[in-house]
């Protein structure tokens, strides 16, 4: 295991900048908020809410993909970066296929997601396109050589997300149980975006526990060789079973690429859910929240007290088990067959939400 641990120096000037005028901008932050941030110049010292890269293997993203690391005022400065505005504020969520057998459980799964997106992203509107089919996106797809599941063409849903975006959008993004890949000589992709058109599409199906098993449902029972444009072959196929740790999973996925779309890249400054991911390993060991580094970015683009999100994300985290929590217009029967939310996977993130605000105590709001 190799640690990447960056000077206080290089740290302060990644969330800060020695440039005058981008620095004047980290004086919005409150003193208490300041001091929260600036835990990120030591990671890895005892107590310390952020923690340094560890990289596990030669196969860990930070080493099998190079990049050049982006400083906040590299971000700033990007003048191809979106930001939202009062005509541009709304996240569009557009399911994709199945997830699960249509019913209460699934509209909460789905709800749950979109809850905490808006609690992630603090300040914008999020909202849940009506779904479609696989069939309804004309999308190509495949059987995976080597697992045998179903795989559909990320290029293909981005086109599809392109023409379902709503004007008033700052970005679109689709979500799916079905595996994903964005070209044939990929095995497999977790999720891709467009950043210039701000659209992504990310995939939930490998974060199945049993998903390299072999005993994975989802694995086709014979050889087929399906027809294109023939999508009969994912009328009822598997989704796999919705539990706290395929929340968590997506949670992550979810709010990692549509952070893209903000024009915050690959984080390699310090342990962060910005950090790219070659496998699943990889991902889980990622937090659920952003660095200081990235949070500034986010902050600039949108807008909020640290302590108000922080909160909010906290909500999200706790267990409710009241019918009266269902989304509006829900039923009787959804009332009577309500599902408790999934929430012991978040344990770790809790607690950590916690002590941020424990940091952020005098935080006026």
């Amino acid at each position: 295991m190799k640690v990447i641990q960056h000077s206080a120096e290089t740290l302060r000037t990644a969330l800060v900048s020695k440039s005058q005028d981008v620095a004047t901008l980290y004086n919005e932050y409150t003193k208490e908020e300041r001091g929260l941030l600036e835990e990120g110049f030591h990671p890895g010292k005892l107590g310390s809410l952020f923690q340094p890269i560890t990289v596990h293997s030669d196969s860990d993203w930070i080493l099998a993909h190079p990049e050049e690391p982006q400083n906040f005022e590299s971000f700033y400065r990007d003048p191809y970066r979106k930001t939202p505005d009062t005509a541009h504020n709304t996240i569009y969520i557009q399911t994709i296929g199945s997830f699960g057998e249509v019913g209460p459980q699934t509209e909460q799964y789905v709800e749950w997601l979109r809850d905490y997106c808006q609690a992630f992203f603090y300040g914008l509107s999020v909202k849940l396109l009506p779904s479609v089919t696989v069939s309804e996106t004309g999308c190509s797809f495949r059987v995976n050589s080597s697992l045998h599941n179903l795989q559909i063409l990320t290029g293909d849903l981005l086109r599809f997300l392109g023409k379902r975006k709503p004007k008033e959008a700052f970005c679109i993004v689709g979500i799916t149980m079905i595996d994903l890949y964005p070209k044939d000589s990929w095995n497999f992709v977790f999720g891709q975006a467009s950043l210039s058109e701000g659209m992504g599409v990310f995939s939930f199906a490998r974060y199945d526990d049993n998903f390299y098993t072999k005993g994975y449902a989802g694995r086709l029972k014979k050889q087929l060789k399906p027809r294109q444009g023939d999508y009969s072959v994912f009328e009822g196929y598997y989704t796999p079973p919705i539990t706290s740790t395929l929340l968590l999973r997506s949670c992550k996925t979810m709010t990692h690429e549509i952070g893209h779309m903000f024009g915050i890249r690959h984080c390699q400054w310090m342990h962060c859910v910005m950090q790219g991911s070659n496998h699943l390993e990889e991902s889980d060991l990622r937090p659920l929240d952003f660095c200081p580094v990235c949070l500034h970015k986010l902050h600039i683009s949108v807008g909020f007290r640290l302590a108000e999100r922080y909160k909010a994300l906290l909500d999200c985290m706790e267990e409710d088990q009241s019918p009266t929590s269902l989304p509006v217009g829900a039923s009787a029967c959804h009332a009577a067959l309500h599902f408790p939310k999934p929430t012991e996977a978040f344990q770790s993130s809790k607690l950590w939400l916690r002590r941020c605000l424990e940091k952020l105590e005098n935080t006026e709001l």
